[in-house]
């Protein structure tokens, strides 16, 4: 089978600043590799002695949008705190020598949770070259461990990688196409990467069944016109219960959400990090419960499902 690391090459040589990318990481000073999670913050390599050469290579691959870190003594503080949405998953899943896959996993900011958590292994799979990139730097500094990334999406991952004993899929359903029924194709191809008595953990927006229309199949589903809270790669939100029915067509069965979190502006917001359009630019400013657009503010279910 293909090597990560000779797949990932491949795919991110496409990308004409891949060249760029790959001199700042061997510019990158020699620090003892060593990585830890302190406080939800992960951090790793040791502080370096040139702070602001770190600093110029971290901001060369801006934006940082999950997090935070701190990379050889340099605080990364992301658009995402993505240490709130690992406090409101932890207590339910246990990871313990399990063989972990993250799908749409960004920078892998949650990979390393994972494996903190007491994971046996993680693999994980992000189409965006940047964000893989900000994975191989992190993975540079942290030394050994049992993280690999795929630069790629799910239906692109090799087909021997299917054998897993929990899948966590955050944030990445609501971009699938509702009427070309990719939500239904994803949900299917997680259900098949688990293993008989494996775990799905699925985050998803979600929107108030008073919020849907009804479709020709009985799903109560947010279709939006055009974008939603500015984003035009969001096609379909569900009502929590078709969410749940969703989950069992595939096969899924035990499901439980075990959380749903209006999203705040103290949660994801733009940073140095992430200087960009966020979570307030896609708000009504006379009504934050509203998006621009007139749609439910962004809400988000946490759900646990098992592969009988």
């Amino acid at each position: 089978m293909v090597s990560p690391a000779s797949f990932n090459e491949a795919r991110l040589k496409k990308d004409g600043r891949y060249p760029d990318w790959t001199r700042l990481l061997q510019s990158l000073p020699t620090l003892a590799p060593q990585w830890q999670v302190v406080d939800g913050v992960v951090h790793v390599g040791e502080a370096s002695a040139h702070p602001d050469q770190i600093t110029s290579i971290l901001e060369a691959l801006i934006p940082w949008r999950k997090g935070p870190w701190c990379v050889a003594g340099v605080p990364v503080d992301s658009e995402w705190r993505s240490d709130w949405k690992w406090n409101r998953i932890n207590q339910h899943v246990d990871l313990s020598h399990r063989r972990v896959l993250d799908v749409g996993a960004g920078n892998g900011y949650f990979g390393w949770r994972m494996l903190d958590a007491g994971a046996q292994s993680v693999t994980a799979c992000d189409p965006t070259a940047l964000f893989v990139m900000q994975h191989q730097l992190i993975s540079q500094l942290a030394g050994e461990a049992r993280h690999t990334m795929w630069a790629c999406r799910l239906e692109e991952l090799p087909l021997t990688l299917d054998d897993f004993d929990v899948v966590f899929s955050m944030g990445v359903l609501s971009h699938r196409r509702y009427v070309e029924a990719h939500h239904m194709a994803h949900l299917g191809l997680l259900y098949r990467k688990l293993l008989p008595g494996g775990d799905l953990v699925l985050e998803t927006l979600v929107v108030p069944e008073e919020a849907t229309e009804q479709q020709s199949n009985g799903d109560r589903v947010l279709i939006p016109d055009e974008r939603y809270a500015r984003m035009k790669n969001v096609y379909a939100l569900p009502s929590m219960d078709t969410l749940a029915c969703w989950l069992t067509r595939v096969g899924f069965a035990e499901i439980e959400c075990i959380d749903l979190t209006p999203t705040t502006q103290e949660e994801q917001r733009a940073t140095p990090w992430m200087p960009y359009q966020s979570l307030v630019d896609g708000l009504s400013a006379e009504d934050p419960t509203q998006t621009i657009e007139g749609y439910p503010a962004p809400m988000r279910a946490m759900v646990i499902a098992k592969r009988p």
